[in-house]
């Protein structure tokens, strides 16, 4: 690999070649590596290890499973919207979005609440509307993920 100037050859396992990578970009491209220590992006194996105790992904589709766990009308529809990620991530499903009936359907719950909570979450920042055939839809927002994240581990702190 060259890079301004600089030119280096990787080779071992792939574990080792892309720490070394890793470490030649850092190294050359310093401001890169700042801008990684504050960038946030959920990959599905962060959204699995994150959520794991609260979704699953089954044959109807992503769903929340809280197991006995009193969550709030808010939590199991950002959780429903995680789900949906998920599966739109593992290439289980075609879109990360949901509209109101599909949440609906998914948890159960009323869907005048479902608005509410969406409307609420949406100034929150924590999820966004999105534009799709037969009206709007609704994903979760990184900072709803993180948000969600944070409080569910206060909760249900893992002992």
């Amino acid at each position: 690999m060259s890079y301004a100037g600089s030119k280096v050859d990787f080779s071992g396992p792939p574990e080792v070649v892309m720490r070394s990578l890793h470490e030649f970009v850092a190294k050359v491209v310093p401001g890169m590596d700042l801008a990684r220590a504050i960038a946030v992006n959920h990959s599905l194996n962060d959204l699995v290890q994150m959520f794991r105790d609260y979704v699953r992904i089954t044959d109807e589709g992503p769903r929340v499973w809280s197991q006995d766990r009193k969550l709030s009308d808010r939590d199991v529809i950002l959780l429903q919207l995680v789900a949906a990620r998920i599966a739109s991530l593992s290439g289980r499903s075609a879109s990360d979005a949901l509209g109101v009936a599909e949440i609906q359907g998914a948890t159960g719950l009323n869907p005048k609440t479902i608005s509410s909570r969406l409307s609420e979450l949406a100034k929150m920042a924590h999820v966004e509307r999105v534009e799709a055939e037969g009206g709007g839809k609704y994903r979760v927002t990184t900072v709803g993920v993180q948000r969600l994240g944070e409080q569910l581990a206060k909760k249900f702190p893992k002992g």
